[in-house]
């Protein structure tokens, strides 16, 4: 049997299961986001089109929300819920700037 370390012991908390998708969703988010980030930043780096690097920032902005989102029920013990919410829902502003890259880097000439 394993003996926990006070120092680190693991926070459980118990998701209804709409939340377990919400976190396991937002994870998704973030690796993909991540991943598409960094090979997009990868090929801007090969390429040095300003395109790929905007494209880059794009991803990396879902990457965030994702992030945040995913970690939402975490910081609940730090934080009060009023700060929680307030920082994930300001987080979907990520999102529109996000698209708003896409958008920059389709009509970039």
């Amino acid at each position: 049997m394993a003996v926990l370390v006070p120092e680190f012991v693991t926070m459980v908390i118990a998701l209804t299961l709409a939340q377990q998708l919400e976190q396991s969703i937002s994870l998704g988010i973030f690796l993909l986001g991540a991943v598409l980030a960094l090979l997009s930043a990868l090929a801007w780096r090969r390429e040095r089109d300003r395109r790929m690097a905007v494209v880059a920032v794009g991803y990396l902005m879902f990457a965030i929300y994702g992030f945040v989102v995913f970690l939402e029920y975490y910081l609940f013990s730090y934080f009060s819920v009023r700060t929680v919410e307030l920082l994930e829902h300001s987080a979907a502003a990520l999102i529109l700037v996000g698209l708003l890259a896409f958008f920059l880097a389709l009509t970039w000439d």
